[in-house]
């Protein structure tokens, strides 16, 4: 029964944070800025104004796709952000310009999340296939088996834990050098920048705690010494 919960939770937690990004994206996803740049123009300009000459700008379709690749240092903007003109356009474009400049300046968080990139991908292979090993072949004991699960979302609750800092600090740094800059007026449009920010966030604090969940979850049994969770 309390797997049911932990999992109905997290999944309802989860699909909150998502919808309620692609509802206040889309609430200042409208009209123009005072400014009049698109996001890209508005990245370009930034980056140049950081002296930051060595990162390439793209768009692609996928929608609310936008990232920092640090290993190509390609920023990547949705077609959306790229070519709108939108408090929500600026904002995320300004954001993805913050994680540059994070790489740029050596911030801490963001080299410890980029070390753990690749052991993470294993740690989630391994809670997507474990269970399925497992229940199948019955070839793991069960305490051998939470152990490892214990460990695998451990590592992710780690990764999502330094990602936090991350992406808060990259809207810190967005929110603050729009308005430096001019690029989005005070008030209405500088208000949708903030809460598309914010609402973003939630869906890492989303990540981080339902990772933390599964982490404990699995961690109980090594605890008690087998005794039963429910």
């Amino acid at each position: 029964m309390t797997i049911w919960i932990l999992f109905i939770g997290t999944m309802a937690l989860s699909l909150w944070a998502a919808a309620r990004v692609k509802s206040v994206y889309n609430r200042y996803n409208q009209g123009v800025v005072c400014s009049g740049l698109t996001g890209g123009e508005a990245a370009q300009r930034l980056l140049d104004r950081a002296g930051i000459t060595d990162v390439e700008i793209v768009h692609q379709e996928e929608m609310l796709g936008d990232h920092y690749d640090p290993t190509n240092k390609r920023l990547v903007l949705s077609s959306a952000n790229y070519f709108g003109s939108t408090p929500a356009a600026l904002g995320v474009a300004a954001h993805e310009c913050g994680h540059a400049l994070q790489h740029a300046q050596a911030y801490a968080p963001l080299h410890w999340r980029m070390a753990a990139v690749g052991v993470t991908t294993y740690a989630n292979q391994i809670v997507m296939w474990l269970p399925l090993i497992g229940m199948f072949t019955g070839m793991i004991q069960p305490l051998t088996g939470a152990f490892i699960m214990a460990f695998a979302w451990g590592v992710i609750m780690l990764f999502n834990l330094v990602t936090l800092p991350v992406e808060f600090d990259a809207s810190r740094r967005a929110s603050a050098v729009l308005a430096e800059t001019g690029f989005i007026a005070p008030g209405e449009e500088a208000t949708g920048v903030k809460k598309v920010l914010d609402a973003a966030a939630w869906t890492y604090v989303a990540a981080f705690v339902t990772s933390l969940a599964y982490f404990l979850w699995h961690l109980v049994p090594l605890l008690t010494g087998g005794r039963s969770r429910d």
